[in-house]
């Protein structure tokens, strides 16, 4: 009974460990402006995609936000990350990561 004494201050050291990191995660998706990221997918993603309702024209061959908040793997976390690498089909809009976060914060708020 001796012996798991001492192992009590390490378990709660690793627990509060947890709770602060895992309070990182969601403090950076309650921190993004999903407001400024509607401002900045009408400014910079309309041209292709259908961003918000009423909007009548957009590629034919892009998924509308909405569709893109609909998938059931969406994640506005992997969304930002995936917004902030350049690849071949979308234009390379120089985004930081607070833009990437707040375009997929608006994306998450389409659900």
């Amino acid at each position: 009974m001796h012996e798991s004494y001492p192992m009590h201050p390490h378990l709660r050291r690793i627990c509060l460990l947890l709770a602060i990191t895992s309070s990182f995660g969601t403090s950076s998706a309650l921190a993004a402006d999903a407001g400024h990221g509607a401002d900045l997918a009408k400014r910079w993603c309309a041209s292709c995609h259908v961003v918000a309702n009423g909007q009548t024209q957009a590629s034919a061959d892009v998924p509308s936000f909405i569709s893109v908040a609909r998938r059931p793997d969406f994640s506005p976390e992997r969304l930002a990350f995936f917004l902030l690498d350049p690849h071949p089909k979308m234009p390379n809009f120089p985004l930081s990561r607070t833009e990437a976060g707040d375009i997929a914060a608006y994306i998450a708020s389409l659900r």
